[in-house]
């Protein structure tokens, strides 16, 4: 701790920050300011141009949005800050949601844009339930038409803790000029691409400040009885005892500081810097949240796991407690994750060798092979316990993959492999029964980027196409049906003859085989190959798919002393079926999931149109539990429409409406659909 010139205490030594907020608000922009200001890089590069320190990796770039953690260390007024741009897209949200245990504060970005609420609302739960203390950086304010106490009107419906304007904005004329500071009681004129200075509070502004730092301190009172008394009487609190307050109550999550300015011309940037330097919780705060003693062994929490092309892989980790360096031999759960092969610091893409890591620190540790991103690293005897479990959310789209070239699928496998290491929201599933890899991913854009590291980072050139829908089908009426095997060529012939009664089951029966045989007239040793051939027929029915929700019972047969084999019952069994199940009326069955769908309510016509125009039958609608404005739309919905589904839903919510879903039955389909869908089949074959 350090006194500050307000006379309170401030936090000293490394800082971890993450800035945060809805798509495209500015966080990337906010960094590159904040990198400029704090002389790490010498001038401000944009998105446009491509030449900004986060959003450096190819995809980034191609696509003009941040799609993984940029990572960057600065020092400001002697102390180091690392800060992490978490993308802001909901399809990669797990990059954000995973560093969020181990950071001391997070900067919410935003701008004034109704749209993106249902976001933010998003973005500011998920610190809220880790109880992440947290600024909002209200973003673009050169843009905004309406008066502040509007916006902040606006920003708390997606805030369960009280906003606080730190700020507000003076003007001249209509455009916004600068700003004055609550606590401080201080106006500056914004100038671009240096310090804002400071100029006379008086006039129109002084009335302004003073109405909207009165609304500031009945705000802090609410949780200080002394302060409380104080505006009560009329006594004018000094302003050490307002910043302590601010401190004390950003610091326990009970209000969300609000600051602003425009980061592409570095407005307001210096102002937060000092927010988050006199304000700001630090380590001894975080480790304290998370039930770790600063003292003594190592222990790190990583917030990112990176393959990277020359330096093998890396663990951007922050250290909770001890130092760790060269050669310290780490622990995550009761696995060794590896030896550090090496201690970096990160500035974007770049990384520059350093020290051991001390206390605080955020730092890329070298080729610990079984480190995982969200793991806890320990370096004493024993591990230490878990300090946080970020499970991704359940994937809402699949693409089937395979490798161009046959030569590469081994390296198609290694690749993945690696993709997941760094993703944890991607998901592969192999498919037995069609030999499909299915990538499951957050969403259009998060599969895009994932296969396109495929061919650039791992040069795996693949084709994509839709995944296999897991129809079945079944039979309407039953039959007996002989089959029969025999085959005669020099030597032992091949002799089986069965006789089958194929029936219909209820629907969810699957596959019943009973023997009904009297006489021996089928040798008990035989029995079993019958059954083998009569699953490995039902594996393909006659249109084209796996055939469930049928019995068949042996009933009769014949067999030869000589020439009878398991191999000859076991295609007799085969040919019983397949010469059977045409003439028993065959259906095409298609699976039925029943889907849950969270949206704003603004949108829950829309999402109840979405579901009626893909043969959804909608359930109800209740309001989200726990969440003001929210929705969960029920339904349910064949397989096959669900395919592109958060697709739509995202365009309906702006981007924020997600949805689960789970198996619920098996139904038949007949008509046009199903002719199509078997005559696809055929061609396919």
């Amino acid at each position: 701790m350090a006194a500050n010139a307000n006379g309170s205490t401030r936090t000293t030594g490394p800082r971890c920050v993450a800035l945060v907020g809805p798509f495209q608000s500015g966080k990337t922009t906010l960094l590159e300011a904040i990198l400029a200001r704090t002389g790490v890089i010498q001038r401000q590069g944009t998105i446009e141009a491509g030449n900004t320190v986060g959003d450096a990796s190819k995809e980034a770039r191609h696509h003009r949005m941040s799609v993984e953690l940029s990572v960057a260390t600065a020092n400001f007024m002697g102390d180091t800050y690392t800060f992490l741009d978490c993308p802001g897209s909901v399809e990669f949200v797990h990059d954000m949601r995973a560093v969020l245990p181990a950071i001391d504060v997070a900067v919410i970005v935003c701008e004034m844009d109704e749209k993106k609420i249902p976001q933010l609302q998003l973005i500011l739960r998920e610190l809220e339930d880790r109880k992440i203390p947290r600024v909002l950086f209200l973003n673009k304010i050169d843009k905004v038409d309406s008066g502040v106490h509007d916006v902040l009107e606006l920003l708390q419906g997606a805030s369960r803790t009280k906003l606080i304007l730190r700020q507000i904005p003076t003007f001249s004329g209509e455009l916004i000029t600068g700003f004055v500071d609550l606590a401080l009681e201080r106006a500056f004129v914004y100038k671009e691409h240096a310090a804002s200075e400071v100029v006379t509070l008086e006039g129109d502004v002084a009335d302004r400040e003073k109405t909207a730092r009165f609304s500031m301190l009945e705000t802090l009172a609410d949780h200080d009885d002394e302060l409380m008394e104080q505006l009560l009487e009329d006594i004018q609190p000094p302003r050490d005892k307002v910043f302590d307050d601010l401190t004390r109550e950003l610091r326990d999550g009970l209000v969300c500081p609000v600051l602003m300015g425009t980061a592409a011309r570095t407005n307001g940037v210096l102002r937060l810097l000092k927010a988050l330097r006199h304000e700001s919780p630090g380590i001894a705060e975080t480790a304290k949240r998370l039930g770790v003693k600063t003292g003594g062994d190592a222990v790190a929490y990583v917030l990112k796991t990176q393959n990277t092309t020359h330096g093998g892989k890396m663990s951007i980790a922050r250290m909770l407690a001890g130092q760790a360096g060269d050669g310290t031999t780490l622990l995550s759960g009761d696995d060794e994750a590896g030896r550090i092969a090496g201690v970096f610091k990160l500035v974007g893409q770049s990384t520059e060798k350093r020290g051991p890591a001390a206390l605080g620190e955020t730092v890329a540790f070298a080729k610990l092979d079984k480190a995982k991103t969200g793991d806890t690293l320990s370096a004493g005897k024993h591990p230490h316990p878990p300090l946080a479990k970020v499970e991704a959310y359940p994937p809402v789209l699949a693409i089937a993959i395979s490798a161009k070239e046959r030569k590469d699928d081994v390296k198609l496998g290694q690749a993945l492999n690696k993709l997941v290491e760094e993703d944890p929201s991607v998901t592969i599933v192999h498919n037995p029964e069609t030999h499909e890899v299915v990538l499951w991913g957050q969403g259009e854009m998060h599969l895009r980027v994932t296969t396109e590291r495929l061919s650039d980072r791992y040069g795996v050139a693949i084709e994509r196409r839709q995944p296999s829908v897991g129809y079945r089908e079944t039979i309407r009426k039953g039959i007996v049906q002989r089959g029969r095997h025999k085959k005669q060529s020099g030597g032992h012939g091949q002799y089986g003859d069965v006789v089958l009664d194929i029936r219909p089951m209820p629907r969810g029966s699957g596959f019943a085989f009973e023997e009904k045989i009297t006489g021996g007239v089928v040798p008990r040793n035989y029995i079993p190959s019958v059954e083998e051939g009569v699953i490995d027929a039902l594996k393909h029915g006659p249109l084209g798919f796996p055939v469930v929700d049928l019995a068949v019972a042996l009933i009769d047969g014949s067999y030869h002393t000589v020439d009878s084999s398991d191999m000859a019952f076991r295609t007799a069994g085969r040919i019983g079926i397949v010469e059977g199940l045409p003439q028993c009326q065959p259906v095409l069955l298609e699976p039925i999931h029943l889907v849950e769908i969270v949206c704003p309510n603004e949108a829950t016509a829309k999402i109840n149109a979405l579901m009626s125009g893909r043969r959804g039958q909608i359930l109800g609608f209740d309001t989200r539990e726990g969440w003001d404005g929210w929705d969960v739309v029920r339904a349910k919905m064949p397989e096959a429409e669900i395919g592109d589904l958060i697709v739509e839903i995202r365009s309906a919510t702006a981007g924020a409406g997600t949805f689960t879903f789970k198996f619920d039955h098996m139904a038949e389909l007949t008509g046009r659909t199903a002719d199509q869908i078997v005559a696809a089949r055929r061609a396919a074959e």
